[in-house]
């Protein structure tokens, strides 16, 4: 009865709110990148295969790790050290969304490329900061149901580019599309500035070479180097499959001949309602069974929706089948994606937490950036069912490190 209720009031507190608006803040930026300006970009004639390069423009994902510790190390302005760098890239991010679609994708791909390049180094910048706030204002025990609603409302903000403005791409010009969608920012960069500044657990780094070397001295002093490449191993694999299957998503869609409103309407509406019941039910499941076992139960949810794409690949333009299958897939990956951020979280130091959590979550975007770049190239020669399948296969390796990584029968948080 305890957990009940704990769980319970945890949906009612101020802290699981914050979780859901900086969510929502952070995953905007990105879905921008990978719904919106995919969309913008194939309407404008771009090929698959230019397409795909285009996701090498999410770089700073990867390699957030390494300007990390400047956020660890100083306070930038009078609201505190998380707030104020929280501030500062919600503004820049603002600017740059809007500023983007001014550009003409027939004449000015590589300004688009470069502005595309600076929105993703925002956006990774603001989720060193965020990920560190709310690792910092969570409990031990709150870990898990404050990733499912952090990562659901993450995944929410996927509507916003993927689904509304598509379907004011058909009736407004593409620069009034990029400036409505950059005022979605404005929601968190008002929580922002409402919001507290978390109590430092410890003393902050006093020099930026400490910023840099403690928090990987910790995690390798921790359980030794061999334990550490295997937890590094099963953050690059274990969302390998899913993050190579929505790499073209959108593209995926238009070619089977699916309008942009029914993708916006149909498609993105049917993701809102199953991200929702995803976010309820991924957060009780994971405080009655455990982050470990959540990454099984999850995984393979998560694993099995990738067939779905395979199977809306070979029915073709069917707006049921592509309901159930888009409707399948937000529920699978937001609650696997859920307990796989509730695993990261667990693994850092709270002395460390936006350096090594931004480590860890660089390395979760690896196969986002460099492997999903190669996408267009695999589909061009694959074709839609195989590329599924194969993507299927590759989640395969993730979930076998479980044995390893988060045995069943282990009791954690």
């Amino acid at each position: 009865m305890t957990n009940t209720r704990l769980s319970w009031h945890s949906y009612l507190n101020r802290r699981m709110l914050i979780c859901l608006f900086l969510g929502f803040t952070s995953g905007l930026p990105l879905f921008i990148l990978l719904s919106l300006l995919q969309a913008w970009l194939a309407k404008s004639g771009l090929n698959v295969k230019a397409l795909g390069l285009f996701a090498l423009v999410m770089f700073p994902y990867t390699w957030k790790f390494v300007w990390s510790p400047l956020m660890d190390r100083f306070q930038f302005g009078r609201l505190g050290r998380r707030r104020g760098w929280m501030l500062l890239t919600q503004i820049g991010l603002f600017l740059g969304i809007g500023s983007m679609g001014m550009l003409d994708p027939q004449t000015q791909v590589g300004d688009i490329a470069l502005m595309a390049s600076l929105v993703a180094f925002l956006s990774a910048s603001q989720d060193i900061v965020i990920d560190a706030y709310r690792r910092e204002i969570l409990s031990e025990q709150e870990l898990g149901l404050g990733s499912a609603l952090h990562v659901n409302a993450y995944k929410l903000s996927g509507m916003v580019p993927g689904a509304l403005s598509l379907v004011l791409a058909d009736l407004l010009p593409w620069h009034i599309v990029f400036w409505i969608t950059a005022c979605f920012m404005l929601p968190g960069l008002l929580c922002t500035i409402v919001i507290k500044e978390p109590v430092v657990y410890g003393e902050p780094p006093k020099t930026l070479r400490a910023a840099v070397l403690q928090p990987f001295q910790e995690f390798v002093a921790r359980d030794g180097w061999r334990q550490a490449l295997w937890v590094l191993g099963f953050i690059f694999l274990y969302k390998l499959g899913d993050s190579m299957a929505t790499a073209l998503a959108t593209k995926f869609y238009i070619d089977l001949g699916f309008s942009m409103t029914q993708i916006g309407v149909v498609s993105k509406t049917t993701s809102l309602w199953a991200s929702v019941m995803g976010g309820i039910v991924g957060g009780i499941w994971m405080i009655r069974l455990g982050i470990n076992r959540a990454l099984w139960i999850f995984g393979i949810v998560q694993a099995v929706t990738i067939l779905g794409f395979a199977w809306l690949a070979h029915v073709g333009a069917d707006l049921p089948t592509l309901a159930l299958v888009i409707g399948a897939e937000a529920f699978g990956v937001g609650v696997g994606t859920a307990a796989f951020v509730a695993y990261i979280m667990r693994e850092t130091d709270p002395r460390y937490t936006a350096t090594q959590f931004a480590l860890f979550t660089s390395l979760a975007a690896v196969p986002r950036t460099f492997i999903n770049s190669s996408v267009g190239y695999i589909v061009a020669e694959l074709g839609w069912f195989n590329f599924f399948l194969l993507c299927f296969v590759l989640a395969i390796p993730g979930m076998l490190m479980l044995f390893k990584i988060a045995p069943w029968h282990h009791k954690q948080i």
